[in-house]
Order: structure tokens, then C-alpha cells, then sequence
């Protein structure tokens, strides 16, 4: 029953530990998922210029060497 006292242990400092967590009120909450969805919006928009511009700069490489004409 060694198991279940350490159990019991872990269960009562878990609660002791969650007791001092600052939980974010609901507006936090909503500001950060903007700047999340924004972050990400942006960060895609990013990524898909430059992956635009890579393909671009391949594509004329290859045609000038008439490669995959």
C-alpha cells in the first residue's frame, strides 16, 4: 500500500501547486488568441511569398538550362 501514500502525497501537492498558478482572466485569454491568429496570419502570408519567390527563381534556373521545358 506503499503506492497508494505516495499517491495520496503527489494528489495533495498537485492541489497545493495548482492553488498558487495564476489563471489569465477572459480578456487575456481573448487578446492573446488575436495575437496568435494574427501572428499567424502573418508568419503564413510570409511563408508563402517566399516560398513564391523560390519557386520563381527554380522555375527561371531551369529554364534558362531547358531543363523540364
Amino acid at each position: 500500500m506503499d503506492w497508494w501514500k505516495r499517491l495520496k502525497t503527489f494528489l495533495r501537492e498537485v492541489n497545493v501547486e495548482t492553488r498558487k498558478v495564476t489563471w489569465p482572466n477572459k480578456q487575456e485569454v481573448v487578446n492573446t488568441t488575436i495575437v496568435v491568429l494574427i501572428a499567424s496570419f502573418i508568419f503564413g502570408i510570409y511563408l508563402y511569398l517566399c516560398d513564391f519567390v523560390f519557386f520563381k527563381a527554380i522555375h527561371s534556373i531551369f529554364s534558362v538550362f531547358h531543363v523540364f521545358s
